[in-house]
């Protein structure tokens, strides 16, 4: 049973910006580390095998330990599962910026997803726990603004400190807002938990999920690198080299991860009948508001985030700009997203929280088409801050009304594991969305060898710049003019990676354009009880438990 722990007065405000505090530093330290990168490689003595790692550790560990992390915050609260994160995020990012070599820096950015993963869901089910009516509606959407905001932010973050100071206070600045977070949600926020919830832990269900989730993502993020069947390239880990010659490991771990998460489902079901601890409550998904809403989300997340991918990769080696500039470009995202956030709410309690997740998921699409139709070797942030804007109101919209459809039905009691669930979702539809677009990217550009031969290359040599520039993502146009003849391969190859990057553009909005039909099937009146002020079903539910 939930305690009325109801924030109130101007208190539940200061409390929502320490909580949206602690949310903005796990979204920019997944993208800040994009632009720092480069910097770490030269520092550091990275390998390209070791610079893909630090990202990819980060997102195993943050998408494998969400649905845990849920649990636990449900049993013994929500708010010590946050604070208990946020401690562990700041000494990982202390120990990131001290690291010397690529194996303490790899191994701290796995702890960075650990704390990251304790965050995230208990975040949101502190808000959900502890915010009513009009309020919950708000604070989902701080929330939501604070996600799509600072998506768009770290490049900019990340690019200042990375030019201006050094790539270590890219981690380190981390520290004085940890704990500033720390003291204020202690001070603020009152704790909830679960006290009906029968103690322990659901032992199988906690390691099917958890790897299953972890080699899912393994092979969503290293199917391009080592081969979506075929092995492309050794594979080497803790001294272990992969075996097989006909499976590559992102394929066995694809293949194994949807097994491991099928035998979840059905551990789950049958601990359930029997009436014993689960990780996941599988009857959640009966909730129209939760099934279907979990899969809009995942949709969603497979093309909201690919333009983040994909945009500052082609501006940086084809337009010239460096990481600052592009940071400073994409801040019309952020700037719509702030717009959409502080209008949602309002808008909300008027039409219902479900249209204006349909209107953001067409003003994303609309915004995706804009920006693909202005992409050229010659094109300005100026031409694309209109379509970044009307991206950034699209994700606004969505991105916070979604959390709260989600999770309005559901009782407060079970908000910590719906909380993982739906972040989960959002996870893994991110995750896919990556692989697919990163390989629409790499697909595209083979037409650098069109290009290229057009303008007088022999084929050959266009071939060999096309599987350069191809293996690099892209990166390898910026050092094409120092070759000889390296105008006419530059202009070619930028060619080719403005074709590409349209190509990624057109995809990403027709992932969205997925989630947007699936959000069709969403009650027209879903949470609008809640947006403008009643009790929801959910309330009433957990108040008849009380009485």
């Amino acid at each position: 049973m939930a305690p009325d722990v109801t924030l109130a007065g101007r208190k539940k405000w200061v409390a929502l910006l320490f909580l949206a505090l602690g949310v903005a530093m796990i979204i920019l330290d997944a993208t800040v580390v994009n632009v720092a990168i480069p910097t770490m490689v030269k520092d550091l003595g990275l390998t390209t095998t070791d610079a893909e790692w630090v990202n990819a550790i980060y997102a195993l560990t943050f998408a494998s330990l969400l649905l845990l992390s849920g649990r636990l915050a449900d049993l013994f609260g929500r708010r010590l599962m946050f604070m208990s994160g946020v401690v562990v995020f700041a000494v990982a990012s202390a120990l990131v910026a001290a690291s010397t070599g690529p194996a303490g820096l790899v191994g701290a950015r796995a702890l960075q997803g650990v704390g990251a993963a304790m965050m995230l869901p208990a975040s949101l089910s502190v808000l959900n726990a502890v915010y009513r009516g009009r309020d919950r509606a708000v604070a989902f959407a701080v929330w939501g603004a604070t996600i799509g905001g600072m998506a768009a932010l770290g490049p900019l973050v990340g690019g200042w400190l990375t030019t201006y100071a050094s790539w270590h206070w890219a981690f380190l600045i981390n520290i004085p807002i940890a704990i500033a977070v720390v003291v204020g949600v202690f001070l603020l926020v009152p704790e909830t938990r679960d006290d009906s919830l029968r103690r322990g832990v659901d032992l199988p269900g906690a390691v099917l999920g958890t790897l299953g989730l972890a080699l899912l993502v393994f092979g969503l993020i290293e199917g391009q690198n080592y081969g979506w069947w075929s092995p492309k390239k050794p594979f080497e880990a803790a001294g272990i080299d992969w075996p097989l010659t006909t499976l590559s490991p992102a394929a066995a771990g694809l293949l194994l991860g949807v097994v491991a998460l099928l035998v979840f489902v059905v551990v789950e079901r049958a601990r359930r009948r029997a009436d014993r601890v689960v990780l996941v409550d599988i009857a959640l998904f009966r909730i129209k508001t939760f099934g279907w809403g979990n899969a809009v989300a995942a949709l969603v997340s497979l093309g909201e985030f690919g333009l983040l991918f994909t945009l500052p990769l082609f501006l940086q080696s084809v337009i010239g700009y460096d990481a600052l500039q592009t940071g400073v470009i994409l801040l019309a995202l952020a700037a719509g997203s702030f717009v959409a956030s502080g209008a949602g709410a309002g808008l909300a309690q008027r039409v219902g929280p479900v249209l204006i997740v349909r209107t953001g998921m067409a003003l994303e699409v609309l915004g995706v088409l804009l920006i693909s139709a202005v992409i050229s070797t010659s094109v300005t942030g100026w031409a694309l801050a209109p379509g970044l804007f009307v991206y950034g109101l699209g994700v606004g919209f969505a991105t916070a009304q979604l959390t709260g459809v989600i999770l309005s039905e559901v009782p407060v009691s079970e908000s910590g594991q719906a909380s993982a669930v739906q972040s989960t979702s959002r996870q893994m539809g991110a995750a896919i969305g990556t692989a697919l677009l990163g390989a629409t990217l790499i697909a595209g550009l083979g037409s650098v060898t069109a290009e290229l031969t057009d303008r007088g290359v022999p084929e050959p040599v266009a071939d060999q710049v096309t599987t350069t520039v191809q293996n690099s993502a892209g990166t390898a146009v910026v050092a094409l003019p120092a070759q000889p003849g390296g105008d006419v391969l530059f202009a070619g190859a930028s060619s080719g990676f403005a074709s590409a990057t349209r190509d990624v553009g057109f995809v990403a909005a027709g992932l969205i354009g997925l989630g947007f039909l699936a959000s069709l099937f969403l009650p027209r009146n879903a949470a609008r009880t809640e947006a403008a002020g009643y009790v929801t079903a959910a309330e009433e539910r957990d108040a008849s438990a009380a009485g």
